[in-house]
C-alpha cells in the first residue's frame, strides 16, 4: 500500500535523523530565506568534511528529538520553523559561524533585501545615456548632469545605510550601475554545542574588534607587570634595563665607583669641581 511506503520512508528518515543529531558535538542550524542555491553548493563543497549539511522537515526531525529523549535537544525545537539547513559538526560553532561568514558573497540586491553595509553610489560616469535613466537616479536621491552625452552622478550620495530594506526602485538603479549591496549566504541562527544553546546574535564575532581588546588589554598587562616590577618571559628584558638604570642612577648619586659608573663619576667631579672654582673666583676676584 502506498501509505505502509511513505510510513516506512518517513520512519527510515527519523532514524536517520537520530543518528546525525546523536553523531555530531555541534548542531548548527540557519535560516534557508534568499539563499541562492549555487552559494549553498559551492558553500558544501568548500566545507565538506568538516560540516555535513542538510535540510531536514521540520516534524520529522521533532519526531527524531522526542525519541531522543534528551533535554538538550528539546532546545532545539523553538527553531524548528520555516526552511532550515542543518549542520552537523565536531567544530567549535563560533568557529563554523566564522566560517559562514567568511563564505559570503556580495551580490545585486533585489526588492526587501537588507543592505549589508552603508551604500554609497560614488560620482562619476554612470555609462548610461540620457533618457528615463536620469529620472530613476533622481528618484533615489542621486544628483546628476550630462557630460560627453553620458549621465554623471555629480557627487558621492548615501542611498541606503546597513540593515535598511532596500526599496524596488533602489534595487533596479544599484543593478543598472552594478553596484553589489547585499550579501548571499548563510547566517547561524543557533547553535547547539554539546548541551549548551547559542543564540545567533551570540555567535558573531567580530574579530577586529576582539584582535583591539586583546592588545590593549596585553598592553595594560605589560605595563602593571613593569609598573610593579613582577617578572614574566615578555618583561624580563625591561625589568633588567629599568633595574640597572635605577641601580646606575643610585651608585652615581652615591658615589660608588664601579666599572660602569667610573666614567661618569670623573666627569661629575670634574664639573663639580669647575663650578667650585668659578664660585670661589666670583668670591675673591684676583685684584
Amino acid at each position: 500500500m502506498p501509505s505502509q511506503q511513505v510510513l516506512e520512508e518517513k520512519t527510515s528518515e527519523v532514524e536517520e535523523i537520530k543518528d546525525l543529531l546523536r553523531g555530531y558535538k555541534s548542531i548548527g542550524i540557519a535560516s534557508l530565506q534568499k539563499v541562492r542555491a549555487a552559494h549553498l553548493q559551492e558553500l558544501k563543497k568548500n566545507l565538506a568534511g568538516k560540516v555535513y549539511m542538510r535540510v531536514l522537515k521540520n516534524k520529522l526531525t521533532k519526531f527524531a528529538i522526542e525519541d531522543l529523549r534528551r533535554d538538550d535537544l528539546n532546545k532545539l525545537e523553538e527553531y524548528l520553523e520555516g526552511s532550515n539547513l542543518f549542520l552537523f559538526t565536531n567544530l567549535n560553532p563560533f568557529k563554523l559561524a566564522l566560517l559562514l561568514e567568511r563564505g559570503k558573497v556580495k551580490t545585486t540586491a533585489k526588492s526587501g533585501d537588507i543592505a549589508a553595509m552603508d551604500v554609497v553610489i560614488p560620482a562619476g560616469n554612470t555609462g548610461q545615456p540620457p533618457g528615463p535613466i536620469i529620472s530613476q537616479l533622481n528618484a533615489v536621491g542621486l544628483p546628476t548632469r550630462i557630460e560627453s552625452g553620458s549621465v554623471w552622478v555629480s557627487k558621492d550620495t548615501l542611498v541606503a545605510r546597513k540593515g535598511e530594506s532596500i526599496s524596488t526602485r533602489l534595487a533596479a538603479v544599484l543593478s543598472k550601475l552594478g553596484i553589489k549591496a547585499v550579501e548571499a549566504g548563510l547566517s547561524m541562527r543557533a547553535a547547539l554545542d554539546e548541551g549548551l544553546m547559542i543564540d545567533g546574535e551570540q555567535l558573531k564575532i567580530d574579530i577586529k574588534e576582539i584582535r583591539k581588546n586583546f592588545e590593549q588589554s596585553h598592553g595594560e598587562a605589560f605595563a602593571l607587570s613593569v609598573s610593579v616590577a613582577y617578572p614574566t618571559a615578555e618583561n624580563m628584558t625591561v625589568l633588567l634595563q629599568t633595574a640597572q638604570k635605577k641601580a646606575f642612577t643610585l651608585s652615581l648619586n652615591a658615589a660608588i665607583a664601579t666599572k660602569e659608573t667610573t666614567v661618569d663619576l670623573v666627569k661629575k667631579a670634574h664639573m663639580e669641581m669647575l663650578s667650585l672654582n668659578t664660585s670661589i673666583e666670583k668670591a675673591y676676584p684676583k685684584n
